[in-house]
């Protein structure tokens, strides 16, 4: 399955939960998408856990392939499963190119990722599923800071995540340590993704 290319505020309302954290999406109409879309039915167990997991994936633009694979990996891990996977997803260059300012969205920090203006420990990367260990920088190419979209997201940065600390100076962001459950995406209900894995 390939990654998903279409509206992402369409799929905000569908599963009534903002994908971009910022709740603009469900403003205006808070309610699914379509002709149907204000009468919404009571959903059985399955399509609550199939809406959890759809939640997650349209949050950090992950397809089908690399999301089950992540699952995978963190079952692997000890400690609480569902807590695991999510912690690998926040792990992601992409992810936390975004959470230390230097994109307003997961999609532009992809792109900024794919078109080679990230470096990581000083080192150009290129590919946005890398996964970050607690110490390595994240940084802006020398060539690319003066890129506007970089320049207008980091004066837009109100707040960042306890476990990126980000340096004004250097414009760089250290990721500090693997964050703690109740930092991140506190409305998702990992286990309900757990359960639907398991079947």
């Amino acid at each position: 399955m390939s990654r998903f290319t279409g509206s992402t505020w369409k799929q905000s309302r569908r599963l009534n939960y903002s994908v971009s954290e910022t709740g603009k999406e469900l403003n205006k109409r808070p309610y699914a998408p379509g002709q149907h879309g204000q009468k919404r039915k009571k959903l059985s167990e399955y399509a609550m856990q199939l809406q959890e997991k759809q939640k997650v994936r349209f949050t950090y633009g992950v397809n089908e392939k690399q999301f089950h694979k992540t699952f995978i990996e963190a079952k692997k891990m000890q400690g609480k499963q569902g807590e695991n996977f999510l912690f690998l997803l926040e792990s992601r260059l992409d992810n936390l190119v975004y959470r230390a300012g230097f994109a307003r969205t997961r999609q532009q920090a992809r792109q900024l990722v794919n078109h080679g203006h990230i470096l990581l420990d000083g080192k150009k990367a290129t590919i946005a599923s890398i996964r970050v260990k607690p110490g390595q920088v994240i940084s802006i190419r020398e060539k690319s800071k003066g890129l506007q979209v970089i320049k207008d997201s980091l004066e837009a940065a109100v707040s960042r995540q306890e476990y990126v600390d980000f340096n004004e100076e250097k414009v760089a962001a250290t990721y500090t340590r693997l964050p703690e459950r109740n930092e991140f995406l506190p409305e998702i209900k990992e286990n309900l993704i757990v359960e639907l894995y398991n079947k």
